[in-house]
């Protein structure tokens, strides 16, 4: 049964954990300022536990355990990169991390590992059932409440994306037939392999027990051919017995036989050629979303992460949103969602976005009109011929002669579905599509790009960097899509936090160092010297306690946390 939390525990007088400490140690603890407590206080109290009423029942079993605290968990395990059974450790005795999840009396009870384990299997099966995904929301949620709070200006935005590995091994095309094989006739029963003929049992226990890795080592590119031939035949005949068995393991089993092979008019089995292959294709059976791609002198097998932040010199800037995707998934489908998610977060119409050549196509051209996109580049090499569409058609400058001419209109055929244009050249006819004529007007807008719009983009790449900092070897603890996804906003919610931690202590000491006032500004620095110099020398008569509550008085004014 679904019961939200309390924001407002009730403090126990004896187990208190503030009560327990000498004076020092609990004047840093109940430092406002300090992590744990502003991280109570920017993210935990933030979460908004209605979206998970989904997952439970909502008229009979016990109360849920509170889902402020357990997502809380979460995202500090990504924060520090904490092992569970390290994560567990420290919510039992680390004061500090008991008290940024709202854990203040020293015998307050933390949640089994069960709880925890059973939260993330409903968030991750709700999600790979349809439903919402929960942890998007509390993204969103939390991180729409601190731009309003700091007042973030969301109207220019800068985005970047970054290839990580699936937790899998590299696996050949051989391993992963013999793999998926494998595993399918392993989660068949006894009664269902009484299906199958006696021969045929003793050759599927044969293929299970071998070892594909050693396989590949010991065995010829001609022998591996043959052996992946023979599997295919095996696969087959399988699909064909177990046509009423449902279940992950089958259409498994049934996606890689579509992928890998072919089956001819008169029922021979085929295996394809790489060229046929997709990039889409099941890389590991261990991770089936995970995705093959080649960029630049990087091969991964996992996920495309692309980060969207505010960028702005005047205040504080945010990630508003994270998403993933497979690996071969191009970089510019996931401008629109990255923009349309950024309107909802900050509440404002983006006016500029910074990106790189990667993110440019024309498909975005209609959603993104009215949005001043600045690129730092454009994909491909430099083209010979600057083309500009004029009133009098298309010019055409060749930039290795300076010779200018005019394109003529080519005819269309039954097959065109845009218009081109043609010059003619000592090789032949020369033609241009629309796609040449656009890639032209890019690079020129480029060249008037100031150097300075084109380094905004530049430091978005420092998030980037910050949320992949954890990993190893630029591969993810975690395998499956949906698991990658909660990975990223729980690392971009610590990320977030950060910022807002070193934004509140920068601005409360600009406040506290020298208040403007109209009129003149009031510099405070004197009443912090050394000793309280100032205190005895110039004003003895007044405490140093009687300074320290007038300067609080004045940051309460300007809202600024002392």
């Amino acid at each position: 049964m679904f019961r939200k939390s309390s924001k407002e525990p009730q403090l126990d007088l004896f187990g208190n954990t503030s009560s327990m400490l000498n004076q020092g140690a609990s004047r840093k603890f109940n430092d406002p300022g300090h992590w744990h407590n502003q991280f109570r206080q920017q993210v935990v109290d933030r979460i908004d536990e209605d979206p998970y009423n989904v997952l439970f029942d909502q008229t009979t079993g016990a109360p849920n355990a509170s889902i402020r605290l357990l997502v809380g968990m979460m995202i500090l395990k990504e924060a520090f990169g904490w092992s569970d059974s390290q994560l567990f450790e420290h919510c039992q005795f680390n004061l500090l991390t008991r008290s940024a999840l709202g854990l203040f009396n020293i015998n307050d009870t933390l949640p089994s590992e069960s709880t925890y384990y059973l939260l993330r299997k409903r968030i991750y099966e709700h999600r790979k059932q349809g439903g919402e995904d929960l942890l998007e929301q509390t993204f969103s949620h939390i991180t729409h409440q601190q731009v309003k709070q700091f007042e973030v200006n969301g109207r220019h935005i800068r985005m970047d994306s970054k290839l990580i590995g699936s937790n899998i091994a590299y696996f050949t095309r051989y391993e992963v037939i013999h793999q998926t094989l494998s595993m399918f006739y392993k989660t068949l029963n006894k009664k269902a392999r009484s299906k199958l003929s006696a021969s045929h049992r003793q050759q599927l226990q044969n293929i299970v027990k071998e070892e594909s890795g050693k396989a590949v080592y010991r065995s010829t590119r001609e022998e591996i051919q043959t052996r992946s031939q023979d599997l295919g035949a095996v696969i087959y005949r399988l699909l064909n017995a177990f046509t009423d068995q449902k279940g992950q393991a089958y259409e498994l089993l049934q996606r890689v036989f579509d992928e890998q092979y072919k089956v001819t008019q008169d029922y021979q089995v085929q295996l394809r050629s790489r060229e046929e292959i997709s990039s889409s294709s099941v890389q590991s059976p261990h991770d089936p979303d995970s995705t093959y791609r080649h960029k630049a002198d990087q091969k991964v097998k996992g996920y495309s992460v692309n980060i969207t932040e505010t960028t702005s010199d005047e205040s504080l800037n945010l990630i508003t949103n994270v998403l993933v995707d497979p690996a071969n998934v191009n970089d510019c489908t996931f401008v629109q969602p990255a923009i349309k998610a950024t309107r909802q977060v900050t509440g404002q119409q983006v006016e500029k976005a910074c990106l790189d050549g990667g993110y440019q196509s024309p498909d975005n051209d209609p959603f993104c009109q009215d949005i001043d996109m600045v690129f730092t580049g454009i994909q491909g090499g430099q083209a010979r011929y600057d083309l500009q569409m004029t009133d009098r058609g298309l010019m055409v400058t060749d930039t290795q002669t300076g010779q200018c001419m005019q394109a003529s209109l080519a005819k269309k055929n039954k097959r065109s579905k845009e218009d081109r244009w043609f010059i003619q050249t000592a090789e032949g006819r020369y033609y241009f599509n629309q796609q040449a004529i656009r890639a032209a007007h890019l690079r020129r807008a480029l060249k008037q790009r100031s150097a300075e719009e084109k380094r905004k983009r530049n430091n978005v790449e420092a998030s980037i960097f910050q949320l992949c900092y954890p990993l190893r070897n630029n591969k993810s603890k975690y395998r499956g899509l949906i698991k990658q996804r909660i990975w990223a906003y729980c690392r971009c919610l610590w990320i977030n936090f950060i910022r807002i931690l070193k934004y509140s202590k920068h601005t409360c000491q600009r406040t506290v160092n020298a208040l403007e006032i109209p009129g003149k500004i009031i510099d405070f620095r004197p009443f912090f010297s050394i000793r309280s110099h100032f205190c005895r020398k110039v004003v003895p008569t007044f405490p140093n306690q009687t300074i320290l509550s007038f300067l609080m008085l004045f940051s309460i004014f300007l809202k600024c946390p002392f």
